[in-house]
C-alpha cells in the first residue's frame, strides 16, 4: 500500500479525496484537519485522521510523527491541499490579512513540505502535490490574496521540481477552476471579518461580491470534487506525471487564452469573468 498524507480534509476536496482513497485497496490514507472536531468526526467515519494547523510548526511535527510512526518511516505522497480564499481589493488588504492568507495557503504548506522531503530523499521517491488554481496563472479582481498566494505556491513548486530534478521525487502542481465546495462560504466570513466594505472605495462593487458569495447553488462550469480525484490519481500513478493537470473547462480555455492573447485583451475577459 502506498502512503498518502492530505491535508485541508474537514470538507471539500480534501475530505472527498480522503473517503474515496481510503476505500481503495492500493493507498493508506492519512487524513488531517486544522480543527480537532473535524479529526474526530473523520475517526468516526472510520478515517485514520489527526490535527494539523498548516499556522502551527508543531502542529506539523506532531502529526508527521503521527504518519511516520504508522508507516516505519515512509511516505509517498503528500497531497498539500488546505487552504482558503481572502476576498477583497488589494487596496483594502491590511498587512496581517495578507500575512494570514500566506500563513496558511504558502508558509504553513512549504513548511510541512519542506519536512517531508528529507524522507523522500532517502527513500528514492515520492510524490508532492500542490492543489493550485486557475488563479495561480489568471488573476482576478478582488481577489488578491488569494491569486498572490496561489501565484507564489506555482513558483515554489516549478522551482523544487527543478531542484529535485535525479532525486525520485516529483512535484506536481493541480490547477482547478470552480469546484463544489465551502470555498465561498469560508470566503465570505473571512470578508467579513477582515473586509471594512462599508468604507472603501469598491464599497458599490462590494455590495455585489456580498451577493455573489452568499449565493446558492453553482456558478458555470462547475464540477464535483470527483474531478480532482480523478487527476489527483493520476498524478500518483502516472509512471511520468505531468508537471501540471487542469481541471474543469474554465482552467484549460484561459490556458489557452494566457498563451495567445495580448494582455490587454486579457485584461478585458477577465474583469467581465472575475466581476
Amino acid at each position: 500500500m502506498r502512503t498518502i498524507l492530505i491535508t485541508g480534509c474537514s470538507s471539500g476536496i480534501g475530505e472527498y479525496c480522503a473517503k474515496a482513497l481510503h476505500v481503495n485497496p492500493k493507498y493508506q490514507v492519512f487524513a488531517t484537519c486544522r480543527k480537532e472536531e473535524d479529526v474526530q468526526k473523520l475517526q468516526a467515519e472510520g478515517l485514520n485522521a489527526f490535527k494539523l494547523d498548516l499556522c502551527d510548526t508543531q502542529s506539523m511535527h506532531d502529526a508527521l510523527s503521527w504518519m511516520l510512526s504508522q508507516t516505519q518511516g515512509r511516505i509517498d505522497v503528500l497531497f498539500n491541499n488546505a487552504a482558503y480564499g481572502q476576498p477583497g481589493a488589494v487596496e483594502d488588504l491590511r498587512r496581517d490579512v495578507l500575512r494570514e492568507q500566506f500563513e496558511t495557503n504558502v508558509f504553513g504548506t512549504q513548511e510541512l513540505t519542506n519536512l517531508i522531503i528529507p524522507y523522500m530523499r532517502q527513500q528514492k521517491s515520492g510524490r508532492i502535490i500542490y492543489n493550485s488554481s486557475i488563479l495561480g496563472f489568471v488573476a482576478m479582481s478582488y481577489r488578491g490574496a488569494y491569486n498572490a498566494s496561489k501565484f507564489a505556491i506555482e513558483g515554489l513548486a516549478d522551482t523544487l521540481r527543478l531542484e529535485l530534478y535525479g532525486s525520485g521525487v516529483d512535484v506536481i502542481l493541480i490547477e482547478p477552476g470552480p469546484i463544489r465546495s465551502n470555498f465561498r462560504k469560508n470566503a465570505l466570513s473571512k470578508f467579513l471579518e477582515h473586509i471594512d466594505y462599508q468604507h472603501s472605495a469598491h464599497y458599490a462593487i462590494y455590495t455585489q461580491t456580498l451577493k455573489r458569495l452568499q449565493k446558492e447553488g453553482d456558478t458555470p462550469f462547475t464540477l464535483g470534487s470527483e474531478a480532482v480525484l480523478d487527476v489527483l490519481l493520476k498524478a500518483m500513478e502516472s509512471k511520468r506525471p505531468k508537471a501540471r493537470y487542469a481541471v474543469t473547462f474554465p482552467t484549460k480555455l484561459f490556458k489557452v487564452l494566457k498563451r495567445i492573447l495580448p494582455t490587454y485583451i486579457m485584461d478585458v475577459i477577465v474583469r467581465k469573468v472575475g466581476g
